[in-house]
């Protein structure tokens, strides 16, 4: 098994050029004819180039007559923490198996594929044939020897947020060995490819806005705001600690901006976006922290947990299939299941929706591995499982591959949606499951989101997944003009109702009041150019049902009992949100209920 310590450094942002980089910069392609007809390569030192997500990969390729003996990149824009696992793997897997045929990771494919190219490239310039390199490398079968045991005072199935919140807490709360099973190549889960919008009642930097808040009032809307369906307890809960996990993580060294926002669906201009993008920087918080304490948190990565070992009725460890084999992980304290939602898992989403039309041919803003493993594994050992049918979805996806990633919005006060005819049709601060429905409402279920400089005040400005509007426009992922008119014309929406939306929200921008559908949010006029517009769909976001637990995070039987040393915490959680999750709250929900779990699974015998 691969030594964590290989991956821990991953996700780190100081971290981007990573050691395939060395020194070197600048070199140039060696100039060379064809091999000799016994080689495979020209040997030599030769550079190519494939496209990432924010740009150009640079690749630098080595190799002797017979094999490749190093791949390099040498220069990338990739983000920190999400394309991290292909930049190390891509490379180390073209060298071991001498093959361009080889996997892209998982929630990295745009990377991994643009590594792939870039190899090609360089490769192609040696003089190699490469239809041979495109064959697909046999890999040696899982080993079937004996089972790998671990031991460790809390055992945690899963690496996102929830998980490594969880780790942290634990190893904080005196767990002198913990132990976290990751079945994707990288840790992060959704945190790491969220918005990171966090929500609390935060008195300085609200009151510095002029923001009135409290947290009955953070209680009341998350609890009405889910149909008050979650469990007040939970909610409770979640909103008072939701400040002190601020000031927890502030405290390993995690940034937030200075100024909080109204994320999509949160209701209240209470939502804390980090200074690192994406989610990267919890995640990067708290690999920071466990690099610190390796020896005493270890992370299993590509590492599959299948089981809930039980014995006299308590949760005693957890069996797992990893790359070299099966994994016996045996908990002296606990074991927390962190293993997410099921939003990417098609067959279970079409098996427990009762709100939405079909779902099936719905994309998912979800990263791969959220299949609803915790789930299964928890009702084989008497969990129980409770409002699974209350499945999120978002106005917000991109059309293409139903991802966050594109969307042009800021926060909800400066910008309107209007559909395929260029008219409003929903209030744009409501509840997102109001939201959504009104757009499967409209003409092939697709919208506009309008606003205009206020948003981006330069083409270098970035929205909240790291992307600059110019690179948006650039891509054709988003639309500019100097004029409404203008704009109508390049996104083919009637001119004169795109004009009288905008004017309708200016006037109330000016009054604050209720426009005809409710809405109150508002910050600045749509009045600036350049204007722009960026498309979007429905998609799948959150599964708000899951494992039912009390507020000690400890999981709960079909008759209310708890199974003793079993945990849970995030969104593999049910009770908390109810039928709809106010935008800005999974994170809070992640780092809250972790640390919770965390503690008591370190904590109570």
């Amino acid at each position: 098994m691969k030594k964590v310590q290989r991956y821990l450094a991953l996700l780190l942002a100081a971290l981007m050029v990573i050691s395939f980089t060395g020194g070197c910069g600048n070199k140039q392609d060696v100039k060379t004819d064809a091999p000799e007809s016994s080689a495979l390569f020209k040997p030599g030192t030769y550079t190519g180039e494939g496209e990432g997500i924010h740009g150009n990969i640079q690749v630098e390729v080595t190799v002797d007559e017979n094999k490749i003996t190093a791949v390099k990149i040498i220069k990338h824009d990739e983000t920190p923490g999400v394309s991290d696992a292909a930049i190390k793997k891509i490379p180390e897997d073209i060298v071991k198996y001498q093959s361009i045929a080889i996997d892209t990771v998982a929630g990295a494919t745009v990377s991994s594929n643009g590594i792939i190219a870039a190899v090609t490239q360089a490769l192609q310039k040696s003089g190699a044939d490469i239809t041979k390199l495109q064959k697909k490398p046999d890999k040696d079968d899982v080993a079937s020897g004996e089972a790998i045991e671990k031991e460790a005072d809390v055992v945690i199935i899963g690496g996102g947020g929830a998980g490594l919140s969880a780790a942290v807490s634990a190893h904080q709360n005196g767990a002198k060995k913990i132990l976290v099973l990751e079945k994707m190549p990288k840790v992060g889960g959704n945190t790491i490819i969220s918005g990171a919008a966090y929500n609390a009642v935060d008195p300085k930097r609200q009151k510095a806005q002029g923001i009135e808040d409290s947290v009955e009032k953070h209680y009341t809307q998350t609890y009405e705001g889910g149909d008050k369906l979650g469990k007040p307890e939970l909610v409770r809960t979640l909103v008072e600690n939701a400040y002190p996990g601020i000031e927890w993580l502030e405290s390993m060294g995690m940034k937030f901006q200075d100024e909080v926002f109204t994320v999509l669906g949160a209701l209240w201009p209470r939502s804390h976006k980090p200074v690192d993008p994406l989610g990267t920087g919890y995640i990067k918080t708290y690999m920071e922290y466990i690099e610190k304490n390796s020896g005493s948190i270890e992370i299993m990565l590509d590492t599959k947990a299948t089981e809930i070992i039980m014995e006299n009725g308590r949760a005693v460890g957890v069996k797992a299939t990893g790359i070299d084999g099966e994994v016996v992980a045996r908990a002296n304290n606990g074991v927390i299941i962190a293993t997410g939602g099921f939003g990417a898992n098609v067959e279970m989403r079409d098996k427990y929706n009762k709100i939405w039309p079909s779902l099936t041919n719905i994309k998912t803003t979800n990263h791969p591995g959220a299949t609803g493993d915790g789930y299964i594994m928890a009702e084989k050992v008497g969990a129980n499982l409770i409002g699974m049918e209350q499945i999120q979805l978002l106005p917000m996806g991109d059309p293409e591959t139903g991802s966050l990633s594109g969307n042009i919005e800021q926060g909800v006060e400066n910008r309107i949606f209007v559909n395929k005819d260029g008219n409003r049709f929903v209030d744009e601060g409501a509840r997102r499951d109001v939201m959504t429905k009104a757009l499967f409402e409209q003409r092939d279920a697709y919208m506009w989101v309008i606003l205009d400089k206020h948003s981006y005040p330069t083409g270098d400005t970035k929205n909240n997944f790291n992307e600059t509007i110019d690179e948006l426009v650039n891509k054709g992922r988003a639309y500019k003009a100097d004029t409404l008119e203008e704009l109508a014309k390049e996104i083919s929406v009637n001119p004169e109702n795109l004009v009288k939306a905008v004017e309708e929200f200016n006037k109330n921008v000016e009054t604050k009041s209720a426009d005809e559908f409710g809405r109150t949010l508002y910050k600045d006029k749509i009045d600036t150019a350049p204007f722009y517009a960026g498309a979007r769909v429905p998609t799948v976001h959150h599964t708000m049902g899951g494992i039912e637990i009390n507020t000690n995070g400890q999981v709960l039987d079909k008759s209310g009992n708890i199974i003793p040393g079993l945990y849970a915490a995030g969104e593999t959680t049910g009770g908390i949100h109810g039928a709809n999750r106010l935008g800005g709250n999974a994170l809070v929900d992640t780092v809250v209920f972790g640390r919770i779990a965390g503690k008591n699974a370190a904590t109570i015998k």
